[in-house]
């Protein structure tokens, strides 16, 4: 082969060449920064996270970041607001497995799978401010006694009980926030039949928080709601053993004895007239009423042995 037939097929090679090359760095790069900034970071162990309503996607993305969860939080940030209209992501706690991807954190947060069971939280009609206390305590780890007796929207009496779903993670407030506003709406049909029963509504969640420990159901809440009333409006002592001190100070207790559910308020609020002053159960929750005394005497002669 001549010179001339060799120095022509080499200018045809290195373009060619060039360009293979310049492909392969390109890939490579493309590569090595995908991997960099949409690759998850190697994690030994699982990693759980707490999300409040409030907390703004930088503070999120900066907290994955932060646990090793993510790389980047701006490539986050942005994928989010790509994905997400409203770019809002469900409160809760987060169970972040140590395998996984990146696209997969941004999926599981976008869908609100937590990875993780709420617990579930009854609040008993009856039950007291440090029933409740002890209760949230015993079953969340995130929840603090002080923050919650210091609160003041933690009034005993508006406390609603009910279901409630909270994570292992929920803070005291969002706690006290969740509760406290399941009574305002429970509570809102009934406003005005309070405003027009002349009668304020620590004076209504506080005679239905004695009806909750004084009446054994439905069938006697509504009629001792009017005995009650009447002794009141009469003048007398209450004399209700769930609040001893309408023993001795006349009207109602200054404050709410527990937290009363929502058949209690209605009865507060609604009493049923009758002819009759007094009041008692036997062994058996049965209620025996009577007109005066003499005939409440007998009763307990009778039916409390």
């Amino acid at each position: 082969m001549d010179e001339t037939k060799v120095e022509i097929l080499k200018e045809e090679k290195t373009p060619r060449y060039n360009f293979l090359l310049n492909a392969v760095l390109i890939i490579g790069l493309v590569v090595v920064g995908s991997y960099y900034l949409f690759g998850s970071p190697v994690r030994s162990k699982d990693a759980t996270l707490h999300f409040k309503n409030s907390d703004s996607l930088s503070t999120i993305s900066k907290e994955l970041e932060k646990n090793n969860i993510i790389r980047h939080p701006f490539v986050f940030k942005g994928i989010i607001y790509t994905l997400s209209l409203d770019r809002h992501i469900p409160a809760g706690d987060y169970l972040f497995k140590k395998d996984e991807s990146f696209y997969r954190v941004i999926l599981q947060v976008l869908r609100g799978e937590h990875g993780v069971e709420p617990i579930r939280i009854t609040i008993k009609e009856g039950m007291t401010n440090e029933d409740i206390t002890k209760l949230l305590a015993d079953k969340i780890s995130g929840f603090r006694k002080d923050l919650f007796v210091s609160d003041p929207k933690v009034k005993q009496g508006y406390l609603f009980p009910d279901t409630y779903f909270f994570f292992s993670l929920s803070t005291t407030d969002e706690i006290v926030n969740e509760i406290t506003a399941d009574f305002n709406k429970r509570i809102s049909s009934l406003r005005n039949d309070i405003n027009k029963s002349g009668k304020s509504l620590d004076e209504i969640i506080t005679m239905a928080s004695i009806l909750e420990k004084e009446a054994s159901g439905k069938d006697d809440i509504y009629v001792i709601s009017g005995i009650l009333w009447k002794r009141i409006k009469l003048g007398m002592l209450l004399q209700a053993d769930a609040a001893p001190t309408t023993y001795k100070q006349s009207g109602l207790p200054d404050n709410p004895i527990s937290n009363p559910g929502l058949l209690a308020i209605k009865a507060a609020l609604n009493p049923k007239e009758s002819p009759y002053l007094f009041y008692l159960h036997d062994d058996n929750g049965g209620v025996h009423y009577a007109v005066d005394f003499s005939q409440h005497r007998s009763n307990i002669a009778k039916y409390l042995k």
